[in-house]
């Protein structure tokens, strides 16, 4: 049997051990060995198992023999975000390294414009939602002590041997002492604490190894083998699949949230990350720990039941199963990997709440009421870091109080589920101000305030029990009386259970209020400028703020920054500022630039909000504040942009105008083509009427004509009636095209026997000699269109050629080429060509060019452009050719060419 001292004095030593860890690592960082180990992305995902605390070492399995497979929720929220890690996690990580953030308050409070009131509220609420947390390590540790302190000889039944409030006291105290002597001895908290880091991490592998070998002897050792145990695992209650949809999703979002949210899991995640990349390992190493970790949950939990006397502890199976059977060996293996998971939380978490307590607390109320200001000689460092050291003590007295007060009783898992609910309260400010420029400061202070009065009502008071916080008849008749008002029936909805209830109310009621008064509210203009660098992170890492300072100023920062950051490293920055600016001595110019700079080394020790109000001290004594220079700068953005607006819009104007005038000159040209049109078409129709009236009225009235004279006058009217149809089958025939109502005659033929009829007709009607240049081999490509329609369109072509063409001796080029599957045919003449304030014309209809002989209504062009629409091609006059000429586009056939 081990005895309780010879357990304490294995304590110790392990607690030893975990001191010479962090010293060599420590040394190590600063000698600059190691590197491989510190930063390596298997530390940082070892350091993650921080969220594996007492809760998931012990409260699992009693969880599981409580709640059946409930308890994988606990393991799912966290698997989530890490599988997600690019949408959420590496997002925050890129603002914490840029921005050098200290603490999830200080996130937010720099999000939100550096409001130290919202970083002031986020610390409050933080210390009050952890405390559980930490009351439930010391629980647990407490109770293991007890498991060992009862086990011992001559001890009565149901006694205490161990004293639990003695016990939990100095556990406190000890933890106090670990952490205030590796956790506040560096105070820029920005970077790693290596030596803290390595030894999570060696508590990590502890902690997993020890369930695993508590599980490995359940599963062999008592249940005997795989086989045996899943069937005892199927006879259990645990067996049963059942699942409360609501519940598993409230509990799942709870344990992402807290993942997130958490001031320690915070710290581990975003402030002590190295690089960026180490989230990609993590993002499938830290599932497969967690995975680990529940693997011998379920089986643990159903032998226990089996095994243990009725009404022994399931939280504590872990232990009671080895002692039960002489393993006293593996017993105290067990409880070290449960201390390592107990020690380990409270280590992270009162060091990340120190941390958000000194910079955001005690930092503000000295700058506010001190006697020195920062311009005055002396040493900030002792303050900050005394700040942070009481802060410890605090917040694990805190812990211990809670401890007391609850009585030490109710399931682990019930305690840790408070304290998620808690926390989640920052999620909806968190996500909504890395992903929402609207969002603000208002709106984030009273979602806060109100997701986190309906948990303290709903989760906190209820957790000590009625007639303690809250009295009996508060919770039988709501608060003064109000039914609507029952802690766990809010606004009368009843039959959820208490855990969903509160994580409703509370998370929808945070969202709905700061999603409301952000719409309702305008943000300040730091707000609006950290919120543009928040949501647009990645384009802009390290975009600068807007500070001026004068030259006597330079001085002053120096006497500030030797006070935070020490006389060496404060002039260690400043000389590698005066380098930079090129400066071989004396101190660097006080530039934006320059401010900027020191501001984020400032953060880095006491946090970005404080940092800001310290170097407002004394930069802001400009005549215009910081606050007026970037309303200046939003302002004058604002004019930039509506300048820019309507640049825009005086250059679509112009060019709209552009077009107008050139539709207009178009109408006007149309318009005088019209009344061309009328004038020609009215003598056309009238020429050949009055030709066929007079002759055939010479042929009525005329006496004596003989054979000869007859012939003659009625070949007149013939012709002029010839004449006539053709003007008036032209009209009909673009009519038609025009409305789309054509039938189209498809036929399968060649281009050359096409372009061979056109030439022959063409010649046939036009007297006039013109010589055609002919690239047979071209032509020999098949079509499938209307042949005769394109017989039309290259007679009219070949035929206008032969009209206007002024040449002495008029030639005409024809040449065929294929463009993919299309063919292109070029008729090229040797003519003066069309003038460019006519070619916008030629295709429009009744248009005839001045100053050109020939006949016609101007009707010929139009008709060839309407029928090669119709056969899915088009016709386009060369403007980069001598002399006149057309382009004719066809698809060639389908199979063929």
């Amino acid at each position: 049997m081990v005895s309780l001292n010879q357990l304490v004095a294995v304590c110790l030593l392990y607690v030893v051990g975990l001191f010479a860890v962090a010293f060599a690592a420590e040394r190590a960082a600063a000698r600059g060995r190691g590197d491989w180990l510190l930063r390596s992305p298997l530390v940082y995902t070892l350091s993650l198992s921080i969220y594996c605390t007492a809760w998931t070492f012990y409260g699992a399995v009693g969880y599981a023999a409580r709640s059946g497979l409930e308890f994988v929720t606990i393991y799912l929220g966290p698997s989530l975000v890490m599988i997600g890690w690019w949408w959420v996690l590496r997002r925050l990580v890129r603002i914490g390294r840029s921005h050098r953030v200290t603490s999830v308050a200080d996130l937010i409070s720099s999000r939100y414009g550096k409001s130290n009131l919202l970083a002031i509220l986020v610390t409050i609420m933080a210390v009050i939602g952890v405390t559980p947390y930490i009351a439930l390590q010391l629980q647990s540790v407490t109770l293991s002590l007890s498991i060992f302190a009862s086990a011992e000889p001559g001890v009565t039944p149901g006694s205490d041997p161990l004293n639990s409030a003695q016990a939990a006291f100095w556990v406190a105290v000890g933890l106090a002492l670990f952490t205030v002597l590796f956790g506040t001895r560096n105070l820029n908290v920005n970077e790693r604490h290596h030596g803290v880091v390595i030894a999570i991490a060696v508590e990590a592998v502890v902690k997993l190894l020890a369930l695993l070998a508590v599980g490995v002897f359940v599963v062999w050792g008592l249940a005997g083998g795989v086989d045996q145990a899943l069937a005892q695992i199927d006879r259990s209650a645990l067996g049963q699949w059942q699942v409360e949809g609501g519940r598993w999703a409230a509990l799942t979002l709870l344990a992402a949230a807290a993942f997130i949210c958490l001031p320690r899991m915070f710290q581990v995640l975003v402030v002590e990350n190295d690089d960026e990349r180490h989230l990609q390992t993590a993002s499938w190493a830290f599932p497969l720990y967690l995975m680990l970790m529940s693997l011998f949950v379920v089986p643990i939990a159903v032998v226990g039941l089996d095994l243990l006397p009725e009404g022994s502890n399931p939280d504590l199976f872990v232990l009671s199963l080895p002692l039960s059977q002489g393993q006293n060996s593996l017993a105290m293996f067990a409880f070290l990997g449960g201390f390592s998971s107990a020690t380990s939380m409270v280590i992270v978490a009162t060091l990340a709440l120190s941390t958000m307590v000194s910079n955001h607390i005690v930092m503000p109320i000295w700058l506010t009421y001190g006697q020195n200001s920062v311009q005055q000689s002396g040493d900030v460092r002792h303050v900050v870091i005394l700040s942070r050291r009481l802060s410890i003590l605090l917040i694990i007295s805190l812990g211990y109080f809670y401890y007391r007060l609850s009585g030490g009783g109710g399931a682990l898992a019930a305690i840790g589920t408070i304290s998620f609910g808690g926390v989640a309260q920052f999620l909806p400010v968190l996500l909504g101000g890395i992903f929402w420029r609207g969002a603000t400061r208002t709106g984030a202070v009273c979602g806060l305030s109100v997701g986190f009065a309906i948990w303290v009502y709903t989760m906190l008071l209820p957790s000590f029990g009625a007639g303690a916080a809250l009295s009996v008849a508060t919770f039988q008749d709501g608060l003064f009386g109000m039914i609507w008002m029952r802690p766990e029936a809010l606004f009368g909805i009843n039959g959820l259970d208490p855990t969903v209830h509160a994580v409703i109310w509370s998370l929808s009621l945070n969202a709905l209020v700061f999603v409301a008064v952000s719409l309702f509210s305008f943000p300040a203009p730091v707000e609006r400028l950290q919120g543009a660098q928040f949501v647009n992170i990645f384009d802009h890492s390290t975009a600068a703020r807007g500070w001026s300072a004068s030259v006597a100023a330079s001085e002053d920062l120096m006497i500030m920054a030797q006070r935070i950051l020490g006389p060496a490293e404060a002039q260690g920055f400043f000389r590698a500022q005066a380098q930079l600016q090129e400066k071989s001595d004396g101190l660097p110019e006080p530039t934006p630039r320059f401010v900027q700079a020191l501001e984020r080394e400032l953060a880095a020790s006491v946090g970005a909000a404080t940092a800001h109000a310290m170097v407002s001290q004394l930069v802001g004594g400009a005549s215009v504040s910081v606050q007026d220079l970037l309303a200046v700068a939003d302002e004058s953005a604002q004019m930039l942009e509506y300048s820019s607006q309507l640049e825009i819009k005086s250059r679509e104007l112009t060019d709209t105008a552009a077009k107008l005038r050139r539709a207009n000159d178009k109408l006007t040209q149309l318009s005088h083509q019209k009344d061309s049109f009328l004038s020609q078409i009215s003598h056309e129709l009238r020429t050949p009427m009055t030709s066929i009236r007079s002759f055939s009225e010479i042929l009525r009235d005329a006496q004596g004509l003989g054979p000869e004279e007859k012939t003659r006058y009625a070949s007149i009217i013939h012709s002029e009636t010839i004449r006539l149809t053709r003007l008036l089958d032209d009209l009909l025939d673009l009519s038609v095209l025009e409305n789309g109502e054509v039938s189209l005659n498809r036929q399968r033929g060649s281009l050359r026997d096409v372009l061979d009829q056109a030439v022959t007709t063409a010649r046939a009607a036009n007297t006039r000699a013109i010589t055609i240049d002919r690239d047979l081999a071209g032509e020999e490509v098949m079509l499938e269109t209307d042949l005769d329609r394109l017989v039309q369109v290259f007679i009219n072509l070949i035929t206008n050629a032969q009209k206007y063409c002024v040449a002495d001796d008029p030639k005409l080029s024809i040449r065929a080429h294929q463009q993919g599957r299309r063919i292109i045919v070029d008729l090229i003449d040797n003519g003066a060509g069309i003038d460019a304030a006519s070619q916008e014309l030629i295709f429009e209809k009744f248009s005839r060019l001045p100053g050109q002989g020939g006949e016609g209504a101007g009707l010929g062009l139009a008709i060839c452009r309407e029928i090669i629409k119709r056969l899915q091609g088009d016709i386009s006059y060369l403007t980069e050719v001598s002399g006149t000429g057309f382009r004719v586009e066809l698809p060639l056939a389908q199979n063929g060419a």
